[in-house]
Order: structure tokens, then C-alpha cells, then sequence
């Protein structure tokens, strides 16, 4: 099975970043909406809306075809607003959030990897459309 131009050298290594944040984040989630939800619920239903999208953008980065691509734009632009909208309400409206999630102040507990990390991701996705497109022609 040929591999998408996104999954192909660097694409592998952003690719793998974005399924360990896939798992670490979905482990978390689950154990702070399990556990911990009365405590800070819109954080923790953020930190599970960011798993979420994780997945998708991990599954859809590493598939070949058009529909896929066009899911990896989607997750990735979204991952993106998310972060900085969420990033900038936590900043403004720190009462929102009774605890920290992934993406409070824009990724500052994790690094800022999590505002880093769809940047990284859209200026790869636009680096390989063209080289994406090129192979569907040329089969």
C-alpha cells in the first residue's frame, strides 16, 4: 500500500506527535470526565472535544485520498481556532475554567505544542496538496 506524500518523511514525525496527543489526550479526558467532571466541566468537555480531534487529525493525515485531505484541513483549522479561542477566553475569562485544559493558555501546560502543533500541520498540509494532487493524476 502506497503512502500519502503527507505521510512521508517530516509528515511521519508530525504524524506521530499527533497520535500521542490522541492517546494522552483522550486517557486524560476520560479519567477528568469519569472522575472529575462536577469540578470543571467545560474544561474537561474541552479537553475531550480536543481528543476528539486529535484522533481525526492523526487518522486523516496518515490516509491517502481526497476525502481525507479534506478531513485533515478540517481538524487541523479547527484544532487551530480552538486553541486560540480557547486560549484567549482562559486569559480573559479565567472563571470559565475551573482547571486547566489542553489548550488553556494556548497550550501552555503541554509546552505550547498544542498552538504550535496545527501550524506545523497546515503549513504540511499545504506543502503536500500540490504533490497529493499530482499523484491522483499521475494514477
Amino acid at each position: 500500500m502506497a503512502t500519502t506524500p503527507r505521510a512521508a518523511g517530516i509528515g511521519r514525525v508530525l504524524i506521530a506527535v499527533y497520535a500521542v496527543f490522541a492517546v494522552s489526550s483522550t486517557a486524560r479526558a476520560t479519567y477528568q470526565l469519569i472522575r472529575e467532571f462536577d469540578q470543571a466541566p467545560v474544561a474537561y468537555l474541552l479537553s475531550a472535544a480536543a481528543a476528539l480531534v486529535y484522533i481525526l487529525a492523526t487518522i486523516s493525515l496518515a490516509k491517502k485520498g481526497e476525502t481525507f485531505n479534506r478531513l485533515a484541513w478540517l481538524a487541523v483549522s479547527f484544532e487551530l481556532i480552538g486553541v486560540i479561542v480557547v486560549g484567549i477566553l482562559s486569559l480573559t475569562h479565567p472563571e470559565l475554567f475551573g482547571h486547566p485544559s489542553v489548550c488553556s493558555n494556548f497550550g501552555a501546560g503541554y509546552g505550547y505544542i498544542p498552538l504550535v502543533l496545527p501550524i506545523l500541520g497546515l503549513l504540511w498540509l499545504r506543502k503536500t496538496s500540490s504533490a497529493d494532487a499530482n499523484s491522483n493524476r499521475a494514477a
